[in-house]
């Protein structure tokens, strides 16, 4: 029992860490010589960075993006907070729901944000307000970990949800 509370403990950590990268890092749509993310535009060569901000095209689907991605984050770690407090408070033989369905949020959020990004990611990259060509670019490893991030709090979701408490 021991060796698997410990697993669900650095599955729900490996979970929130692939959350905050993929929010934070600025890799969810690179080229040769620039890379992007919700937050902002950088261009490698000069090492400048611009806000994205109201002037971009479709600036409200990513508004969308980055408040999914935060709320998902949120409640990644929300949901480790609650197990931990229902680890010591849970009755012998009740299940972590309330961590599930917190766990399944953060899922539905991460899952929303990552959709929203790739059903209008030609529309995102189209706008004027950029400095340069950012069009022929390709997905970067922060749009990856967001979808292996869904993967995982899915899976997390449902252990949550199967796993009993036991002595």
């Amino acid at each position: 029992m021991l060796i698997l509370l410990a697993f669900i403990i650095v599955f729900h950590i490996i979970s929130a860490a692939l959350l905050f990268i993929s929010t934070i890092d600025n890799a969810w749509w690179v080229g040769d010589n620039f890379s992007t993310d919700v937050w902002r535009v950088c261009i490698t060569n000069t090492s400048t960075c611009m806000a994205i901000t109201d002037e971009f095209n479709e600036y409200q689907s990513i508004q969308a993006v980055q408040a999914a991605m935060i709320l998902s984050t949120i409640f990644c770690c929300v949901a480790f907070l609650v197990f931990i407090l229902q680890l010591f408070r849970l009755k012998q033989g009740e299940r972590f729901v309330l961590t599930s369905v917190i766990q399944l949020l953060s899922c539905l959020c991460v899952m929303i944000a990552a959709s929203i990004y790739t059903d209008r990611h030609e529309e995102l990259h189209q706008s004027h307000g950029y400095v340069m060509e950012v069009s022929k670019g390709q997905y970067g490893y922060s749009f990856v970990l967001a979808w292996i991030a869904f993967a995982f709090t899915l899976i997390s979701g449902v252990m949550y949800l199967v796993l009993r408490k036991r002595k």
